[in-house]
């Protein structure tokens, strides 16, 4: 009989060790280890198996074979954010808040690529059977050819992999249900899902069939699981959005096959996901109204120009901390921009609370926005309405100086598209931009933000 060995797993980081600890010494994370108990004879055969192995066999980095040719799934948002297509042999991670859409999403990416030669299967370890056609149904997605099972044995699903002519696609549905014979732990745990996706990974490697994986995420944002889960993979997709708007943003945040930070618009409908071909629009709404606290910033998402709106309001506080919210934006450079503002430009907000929102839920994460939040927030402070036709670009420096941003030229042709008349952008970069001028786009270029503040509100 083999003998059991027990060891303890962080279910953040995926650290084993030798005995039960409050701390994990891999993360530093609180109660994250649990028990994990694998059989010695396990260990043995890997052992063993190992020994006997074949020698490497090297290549050079020449090669005459073509590049596999990607596949394009018909949906252009998805295929924007996938780098051009799917490339045959690689798996995908796609992870989400609950009900967020994922199933949905990749429900219409099967029923689309179904119809290609070799099909796909869509398995699931959460839903039945009649649930994925009530779904489909309501998609108006019944006539496709879609495969449709529900398993969450890893072995049972790799087997059909090597039968005669299998799916060139599968979408997995989810990674967290799925186990593999002969490890004691149970599905979702960090033994399991690395196992899962070690077997899947090589079963698709070897057969050149392209994988979609389903990842639930934790109450922080991140895939549950081992974050060995996402180096493991070669494309990590994120759907995102809020609950209360009616669009989703699918998010490239790791891409071995085509650019990362890509991002592809969708509006969620009774009829499924429907792609937005210009976000630009959905993100900045009415901008025709002269509303004070409302900035136009320029921006762009891995290649794509996108322009959103800011939104501040400042208003007087009778408490002795005033508040300070943020919503699609960083909390702490909010903070930082705010004692910009007071050291270098004068401006008092001790005594007013602040409210910062991104709109339309989408998250900005470059500094590229500091400038359109620094005028709204000032636009705000002084109940001024800032031009409408006005787009804004540029970093803040702690000295109160505009810094230069990259993909100018994007932005400006973004913003000349939508119909804005001025650009407020750093100085130094007028060369750069003449042709805007003959189109009818002014280029105002900016030094320091006291600079700004005189032209904008002659302070």
């Amino acid at each position: 009989m083999s003998k059991l060995l027990i060891r303890y797993v962080c279910q953040s980081c995926g650290t084993s060790h030798p005995k039960w600890g409050g701390k994990c010494t891999g993360c530093d994370e609180w109660n994250t280890l649990l028990e994990d108990v694998i059989s010695s004879q396990h260990l043995t055969e890997k052992k063993q198996a190992s020994k006997f192995s074949a020698p490497l066999e090297f290549s050079s980095l020449l090669s005459q074979d073509a590049p596999p040719e990607r596949v394009k799934t018909g949906i252009s948002e998805f295929d924007r954010v996938i780098g051009g297509g799917l490339v045959p042999g690689s798996v995908l991670l796609v992870g989400g808040d609950p009900g967020i859409g994922k199933s949905t999403l990749l429900l219409q990416v099967a029923a689309l690529i179904s119809q290609f030669p070799g099909g796909c299967a869509y398995i699931s370890g959460e839903e039945g059977l009649e649930q994925i056609r009530l779904r489909a149904k309501r998609l108006g997605l019944e006539n496709y050819p879609v495969l449709l099972a529900t398993e969450t044995q890893t072995q049972k699903i790799i087997s059909h992999f090597k039968t005669e002519n299998p799916p060139s696609f599968f979408i997995l549905d989810s990674i967290q249900t799925l186990y593999v014979e002969g490890i004691d732990a149970a599905p979702g745990t960090v033994t399991q899902v690395r196992a899962a996706t070690h077997e899947i990974i090589r079963a698709a490697k070897e057969h050149n069939i392209t994988v979609f994986l389903i990842g639930h995420v934790t109450k922080e944002g991140t895939l549950a699981g081992p974050r060995l889960l996402e180096h493991m993979v070669d494309t990590v997709l994120y759907f995102e959005g809020e609950r209360s708007h009616h669009f989703r943003i699918l998010r490239t945040i790791k891409n071995r096959f085509g650019p990362t930070n890509e991002i592809g618009v969708f509006d969620m409908t009774d009829r499924g996901l429907q792609e937005v071909s210009n976000p630009s629009q959905l993100f900045i709404g009415n901008h025709e109204k002269n509303i004070s606290g409302m900035s136009i910033f320029a921006g762009l998402e891995g290649t794509r120009p996108l322009l959103v709106e800011i939104q501040a309001l400042v208003a007087p506080t009778p408490f002795g901390t005033p508040r300070r919210t943020t919503v699609g934006w960083d909390y702490g450079r909010l903070c930082m921009i705010l004692a910009v503002l007071e050291a270098r430009c004068g401006y008092s907000f001790s005594n007013r609370d602040v409210y910062l929102n991104v709109a339309g839920g989408l998250r900005i994460g470059e500094p590229a926005a500091d400038l359109a939040v620094a005028c709204a927030l000032i636009s705000a402070y002084h109940n001024k309405a800032l031009p409408k036709d006005a787009v804004f670009l540029g970093e803040v420096g702690l000295s109160g100086d505009i810094r230069a941003v990259t993909g100018e030229d994007m932005r400006l042709k973004e913003a000349l598209k939508l119909g804005f008349l001025k650009a407020f952008i750093p100085y130094g970069f007028s060369e750069r931009h003449k042709h805007f001028k003959r189109e009818h786009l002014e280029i105002l270029e900016i030094k320091t933000l006291k600079d700004l503040f005189m032209i904008l509100f002659k302070q």
